[in-house]
């Protein structure tokens, strides 16, 4: 593994892998969502719940305790998310994934860990959403998911109290649920098993603003390693990855990815 600053010029090996890619996977984290003002999975609460830590309000049973409070939580983090622009990092995939869309079997396929939607407000389509997203619902009883109006609060102001959920439309006994994967439930299946597929069939991995450390979707990389496929990491910090990829670049992605691009001659191409 060669790690590498982001204020070094990029490797010729590097450029090399990345001008030539033609089928690429990109996992994506929380880092990337980040520079965006999207606060991480683990950051410190504020207002309502100053008492919990994301954890406990990420679970089924936080949900059946009380609802109105985990559900306004997910909702005012809908909000926030709304109210953020999609960074460079996430155009630059965006842009990469046009390029590689117009060489004879090139693509690019996103796969997040991330509940928003920045990817597709960039111009991406992704894959795999590996944890779900925060904008889509549906019912805790009977599953049928059902369209919401946008939430009203400020996403950069905590509620002042909770909110209950509404009432399921389809069975209208359920409570309506962000359709996100909470801790102890199972990952989309469709999603993930598209995202292995991806991999198994890439000549390049990249893993983007993540830590590496929830499973199972942090095991992804390790089907390109087995493969022998290059894998890049970029992260402004060493990550549980970070030992088993080839190259990884310290700096934030909305730096990192539009300079790879530019090196490998990708940005600006027509």
């Amino acid at each position: 593994m060669r790690e590498l600053s982001v204020s070094e010029e990029v490797p010729d090996e590097v450029v090399a892998l990345v001008r030539e890619a033609r089928r690429v996977v990109v996992l994506t984290g929380a880092g990337i969502s980040a520079e965006s003002g999207v606060p991480t999975f683990r950051e410190v609460q504020t207002g309502l719940w100053e008492r919990f830590s994301a954890e406990e309000l990420a679970t089924v049973e936080a949900y059946e305790n009380d609802p109105a409070l985990v559900w306004t939580w997910y909702r005012w983090r809908q909000a926030l998310i709304a109210a953020v622009e999609p960074n460079a990092g996430h155009r630059a995939l965006a842009l990469w994934q046009q390029r590689l869309a117009d060489v004879d079997g090139g693509w690019l396929a996103v796969s997040t860990q991330n509940v928003d939607d920045l990817h597709e407000r960039a111009g991406a389509d992704v894959l795999g959403h590996l944890h779900g997203r925060i904008a889509a619902h549906r019912c805790a009883d009977c599953g049928e998911p059902d369209e919401l109006p946008p939430p009203e609060f400020d996403g950069f102001t905590a509620p002042p109290e909770p909110v209950d959920p509404p009432f399921c439309t389809h069975c209208e006994e359920g409570l309506m649920r962000p359709d996100i994967v909470w801790f102890g439930e199972m990952l989309p299946a469709s999603d993930f098993d598209a995202s292995s597929a991806a991999i198994r069939a890439a000549d390049l991995v990249l893993a983007v603003g993540t830590s590496g450390m929830v499973q199972p979707a942090a095991s992804l990389p390790l089907l390109g390693l087995e493969r022998g496929v290059p894998i890049i990491e970029v992260n402004p910090q060493e990550t549980e990855l970070t030992d088993l990829v080839d190259f990884a670049i310290r700096g934030p992605s909305g730096e990192v990815l539009p300079q790879l691009l530019q090196a490998a001659g990708i940005a600006g191409r027509r």
